[in-house]
């Protein structure tokens, strides 16, 4: 099932999908659902990793700091 909806677009990204849309033989409509999608799934992603590791911390999960500094020391980042 899908629903019906209508965005506003700057004329020079209108163009661009247009190109896009062209190009790939894939309708403006599916191009713009796939964005979207990538983008909703992407942001889910992020905040559920933040919301796990806020509940992390606020369980005093932290990693002890000689872990931090040999992390550190391994991509050459000096510990301060």
């Amino acid at each position: 099932m899908s629903t019906t909806m209508t965005i506003r677009l700057e004329t020079e990204l209108k163009g661009r999908l247009d190109q896009l849309a062209e190009a790939t033989r894939r309708s403006k409509s599916f191009l713009a659902a796939e964005a979207i999608r990538d983008f909703i799934e992407l942001n889910e992603w992020q905040i559920q990793e933040i919301k796990d590791a806020v509940k992390e911390a606020d369980g005093g999960d932290f990693a002890a700091e000689k872990d931090v500094r040999k992390t550190l020391r391994k991509w050459g980042v000096s510990a301060g």
